[in-house]
């Protein structure tokens, strides 16, 4: 009956070539085809793969600049008095950090999580190692362990908690709390048809970094924090070993803005930088894409030279608990991206992909802003919490993460 619905199910949306791998399969595989398909929001990913046909705009949406508070802009008293809150929270254990590491370092030209992988320094540390050395340096400095909780993928997550085994954890075994799998959406080709992987069932991609408050609901890290009493959770991406994993003056300046979420940003280098931008949208906080800003706007400056639009959303963002199940209870909107996808033909042949050739959906953390009435962004120096790793070589690569990492430890 099941399978019968299955069938009835493809027929109505197009995707009854993903029956051609059927056959194929034992019965264990059938039965796991089966309830995959019974599983899908088939209405959804049409409506998705109509809006990959769309160039994304701010449409009528009003578009405003966001004030923001420098870093470098506070007196030396007012640091001290933000410092002494956040570090108030850390010392009584209300504090934990989430990191997201779904990610393969294939742009890299690395075989294995991304977390796993060596930027290049002396010491041969790879980006896991690195944080665990912040987190070992702040139990030392606090007295406390601040606990680790790592997002990972059904990709990587096997390798990932294999590496932190076979090297004991990096000495912070009682600080990692949780591995737990982000979410998974289904794949599509220029055809809108659903992709067909190499174990004959229907390709599914990790569903962005938004996919962190569902997914920290369901695997019951949320409900860890909450008996750990734990208040504000920092989240932040493996692929910057310059994230500051317990940063007090972030956490004090939430406190005394009296918001629930905070952000650091970056000045952005260029109007041309391919990054997103914090900004209200009608009246609400927001994260306007790179693929979405005019150049009018990307350009534009106030009486002091700056870009009104220049706060840059480098994925290190400050959330008090309790916002966390309010923002989990309706999905973020997905964004599409265009990748290369091998993938087994409806012969049964896999087709390696040359170039790219389907569509993956992902949510964004910072679609999440806008719900919110209000959230605090504070400007660091790129130099001080910016050195991301994701190509392989030239513009944020290896080469140039390392050397500013070891500028600012000074190795």
């Amino acid at each position: 009956m099941l399978e019968e619905n299955a069938r009835e199910l493809l027929k109505k949306y197009g995707q009854e070539h993903i029956l051609a791998s059927y056959n194929h399969l034992d019965e264990a595989g059938k039965e796991k085809l089966t309830n995959q398909i019974m599983s899908i929001d088939f209405q959804k990913v049409k409506e998705l793969y109509e809006q990959t046909k769309v160039r994304p705009t701010t449409g009528e949406d009003k578009i405003e600049p966001m004030k923001y508070k420098s870093a470098a802009s506070l007196s030396a008293v007012e640091k001290e008095k933000l410092v002494e809150l956040g570090e108030r929270v850390i010392k009584e254990n209300q504090y934990a950090v989430v990191m997201v590491a779904g990610g393969q370092g294939t742009r890299l030209g690395h075989n294995g999580p991304k977390g796993t992988f060596d930027i290049g320094l002396a010491s041969h540390k790879s980006l896991f190692e690195l944080f665990c050395d912040q987190l070992k340096k702040a139990r030392d400095t606090y007295g406390v362990v601040i606990p680790w909780y790592i997002m990972t993928s059904r990709e990587n997550n096997d390798d990932t908690v294999r590496f932190f085994e076979e090297h004991d954890y990096f000495g912070y075994r009682e600080g990692v709390k949780f591995f737990f799998k982000q979410g998974e959406f289904p794949m599509v080709d220029t055809e809108g048809k659903l992709v067909i992987g190499e174990d004959y069932l229907v390709k599914e991609a990790a569903d962005g970094h938004g996919g962190i408050f569902e997914a920290m609901v369901n695997n019951g890290v949320l409900r860890d924090m909450q008996e750990r009493g734990i208040q504000w959770i920092f989240t932040c991406a493996v692929d910057n070993p310059l994230a500051h994993l317990a940063d007090p003056l972030l956490v004090g300046y939430a406190i005394s803005e009296q918001v629930r979420v905070a952000s650091v940003s970056i000045v952005k280098n260029s109007p041309e930088e391919r990054v997103g931008v914090f900004c209200r949208r009608n009246g609400r906080p927001s994260v306007i894409e790179y693929t979405e800003i005019s150049e009018d706007m990307a350009k534009a400056v106030d009486e002091n030279g700056e870009f009104l639009y220049g706060e840059a959303h480098i994925m290190m963002n400050l959330f008090n608990i309790n916002v966390i199940n309010e923002i989990a209870k309706e999905k973020l909107p997905y964004h599409s991206a265009f990748k290369k996808c091998n993938y087994l033909s409806e012969s049964g042949e896999m087709v390696v992909a040359e170039k790219p050739n389907a569509y993956k959906f992902e949510t964004f953390i910072f679609d999440a802003f806008v719900r919110l009435e209000d959230m605090g962004i504070l400007r660091y120096q790129r130099e001080e919490c910016f050195a991301p790793v994701k190509n392989a070589e030239g513009s944020d690569s290896p080469e140039t993460a390392r050397k500013l990492y070891e500028a600012y430890y000074n190795l």
